[in-house]
């Protein structure tokens, strides 16, 4: 591996770390999408236009990455005050998924984050709604790399200690954004650690969360379905999943996957001098 363009690339990524793509000029505030969990016929979440009329969301599913959680949150509604589950989560844009504090769906989403590791919970997921009898909506959440539904048990749902569920919650959640938004790990940090020895502790543990971002944007640059990546995995590393590469194998993957979408290239052309195109 070529580690100068690495370290490049690597560079790229840190600023690009924690920010959406920015666009100069006139636009719409810059906020978070909120989404509204509220059975409508088939359809079961709801945005609201700037004049607060209801858009409904066709698709059943969202993808991103976990950035917070708020429970038991008091919000004034034309109903008065009524306790809320907010999710913040990072896709194409920040949304915040907003439902009933007692409601089947926000029940069913803290039993499913429950249910997910640390690790896991620091790759993107996928939440997904589907309707249930009358007014009710059910929450699931699926491993996007594998299409695995996070499995728990629903059995006395109606006897569970609903405030001790959301702490825990809370908690592990917490946890996942301290260690993404602890010390900024230098591209020189990356690079010694990847040339000499596995990853570990928080660091290691923000870098591949940040590895996996990168590659979930530039795979969708790409074009490429996820047959497309397993094979890629298998013929190169001879693993199924992402998950499954060593820390180095990950540094690796992700460079290649730049590289393939021409990020590579245009940064260290970027941060080339003028000297080293002569030296060159």
């Amino acid at each position: 591996m070529n580690w100068e363009k690495f370290q490049s690339a690597l560079k790229y990524i840190n600023v690009e770390r924690g920010y959406m793509d920015i666009k100069l000029g006139f636009g719409s505030i810059p906020r978070a999408q909120y989404i509204f969990v509220s059975r409508e016929g088939e359809n079961c979440w709801y945005m609201l236009s700037e004049d607060e009329k209801q858009i409904p969301i066709f698709d059943k599913a969202l993808t991103g990455i976990i950035t917070g959680i708020e429970c038991n949150k008091s919000v004034e509604t034309k109903f008065g005050i009524t306790s809320k589950t907010d999710l913040a989560i990072l896709a194409d844009k920040p949304y915040v998924i907003r439902s009933g504090r007692e409601s089947i769906f926000s029940k069913s989403l803290l039993l499913s984050l429950d249910a997910l590791t640390l690790e896991q919970l620091q790759n993107p997921v996928t939440i997904t709604v589907s309707p249930g009898e009358k007014t009710v909506v059910f929450c699931s959440i699926y491993d996007p790399a594998t299409y695995r539904v996070v499995d728990f048990s629903w059995n006395g749902h109606k006897e569970i200690n609903l405030q001790a569920l959301e702490e825990r919650v809370a908690e592990k959640i917490s946890q996942i954004i301290s260690v993404n938004q602890g010390e900024n790990i230098a591209p020189t940090q990356i690079i010694g650690v990847a040339k000499n020895s596995e990853l570990r502790n928080s660091e290691g543990v923000a870098l591949r969360t940040q590895m996996m971002a990168q590659i979930d944007k530039y795979i969708t640059q790409l074009g490429w379905k996820p047959e497309q990546g397993r094979k890629y995995l298998q013929q190169h590393y001879g693993k199924a999943s992402r998950r499954q590469l060593s820390d180095s194998e990950l540094l690796d993957f992700t460079f290649r996957v730049m590289e393939m979408a021409g990020i590579v290239q245009d940064v260290y052309q970027q941060t080339s001098s003028p000297m080293d195109a002569k030296a060159s």
